[in-house]
């Protein structure tokens, strides 16, 4: 299998869509501000100094998920992809995607965001699967807790090879785009790496280890 594998957050999208749907559930009065925003802020500067404590993050952006039903949660949702993440979708990444899929290749997101919020964009994306963390849901309740293997740092590695081996294939070609250091260990994974507009530690390893540099944003 030949595969075309993308991050989501500064990548395909020319921002981070867990950290845009918090500040959304703050803007519109959903949830408590000071404390909200506090944390949201936190957690998105322990992900860029690479030192985000993934489950202790991941059962922050579950909060809204236990404390509102579902149902309600996800018309919020359908509001903010339609509001935040359809007017900032990028023409390059689109068309590099249908490239890949013309070309034969499956096409797949992997992101540490969860796939609560990843699934529509993925779907915006056309991608052929996507990979993010799991949120627990034991009776039909979300726990707080994360199931299956995070998809963070060496995590989306571990992630993709349970999900060939599910899919009963194995990778022939690896190619992977992404802009952030956190993504280090799967770029040096892929045959081909390319880095998106990357960030400052990753830009210094882009240059060591020979990756092109590419630009979606217009």
């Amino acid at each position: 299998m030949q595969l075309a594998i993308f991050d989501l957050d500064h990548t395909l999208l020319p921002f981070d869509s867990d950290k845009a749907w918090n500040q959304f559930l703050v803007d519109q009065g959903f949830v408590d501000r000071d404390d909200y925003e506090q944390r949201n802020a936190q957690f998105y500067q322990d992900y860029l100094e690479a030192r985000l404590d993934i489950h202790a993050y991941q059962a922050f952006a579950c909060e809204v998920l236990q404390t509102f039903p579902v149902e309600l949660v996800t018309t919020w949702r359908d509001r903010y992809v339609k509001e935040i993440v359809v007017p900032e979708l990028q023409t390059k990444a689109l068309d590099l995607i249908q490239e890949y899929k013309e070309k034969g290749f499956q096409t797949l997101i992997i992101s540490a965001t969860n796939t609560f919020i990843v699934e529509p964009i993925a779907a915006l994306h056309d991608v052929d699967a996507f990979l993010g963390c799991e949120f627990e849901v034991i009776d039909g309740a979300y726990t707080g807790r994360l199931t299956g293997i995070p998809t963070y740092r060496e995590g989306k590695i571990q992630a993709l090879e349970a999900w060939l081996e599910k899919q009963g294939a194995t990778a022939t070609t690896v190619h992977f785009y992404s802009d952030s250091i956190n993504d280090a260990p799967l770029l040096d994974y892929a045959d081909r790496a390319f880095v998106v507009d990357p960030d400052q530690s990753l830009a210094a390893l882009a240059t060591e280890r020979g990756w092109p540099v590419i630009q979606f944003s217009e």
